[in-house]
């Protein structure tokens, strides 16, 4: 199967350390070298803004998607390939799925975590079986992986949950991971 589009769940914030920014822009031209667009928030500042930015500059395609309750709180990105304006989050983040083959989960805060999280319960419960990868950056991940080791032992998920996800530690083994495990 071929990589059309992935989704990128990230922060709308820099963080504190500027390797998040960097790998967002990297994984960003890595898409747009491939020939893979990108699917996300429709944000522009923040890791999320880095890596729309980083697809737009080498030529690729970058789909934002944003409840309109969020146009007034949040900076958009609207200097992209496609711009829509959803009714609601469940509309955004059904959207975001229909037109992704796969997920990844840069660093980022609540809603990036909720957002590949949902993901992870879609598959879970046999809703789709597309990949779902953590760039797992200077450990960003290690506390919700230790989490759901953590659900593991204590019989809340069984053990099967991992083949749900896989992790990565570098930008670069991002997609080669997508393509392994379609």
């Amino acid at each position: 199967m071929t990589i059309s589009n992935v989704c990128v769940y990230c922060g709308s914030s820099n963080g504190n350390e500027p390797a998040y920014v960097e790998a967002g822009q990297e994984f960003g031209r890595i898409l747009a070298r491939s020939g893979v667009g990108l699917v996300y928030g429709g944000g522009g500042v923040g890791v999320m803004g880095a890596i729309a930015r980083s697809v737009m500059a080498e030529g690729g395609r970058v789909t934002g998607i944003i409840p309109d309750f969020l146009c007034t709180k949040e900076v958009q990105l609207k200097e992209i390939t496609e711009f829509i304006v959803t009714d609601s989050m469940h509309a955004r983040k059904w959207l975001m799925f229909e037109r992704s083959d796969a997920f990844v989960a840069l660093p980022g805060g609540v809603g990036t975590l909720e957002e590949v999280i949902e993901m992870m319960t879609w598959a879970q419960l046999g809703r789709h079986n597309r990949p779902i990868v953590f760039l797992n950056l200077n450990g960003f991940w290690d506390p919700l992986i230790a989490l759901l080791d953590h659900m593991i032992k204590q019989g809340f998920a069984r053990s099967q949950i991992r083949s749900i996800y896989s992790v990565v530690d570098k930008v670069d083994d991002i997609l080669p991971r997508i393509e392994a495990v379609m």
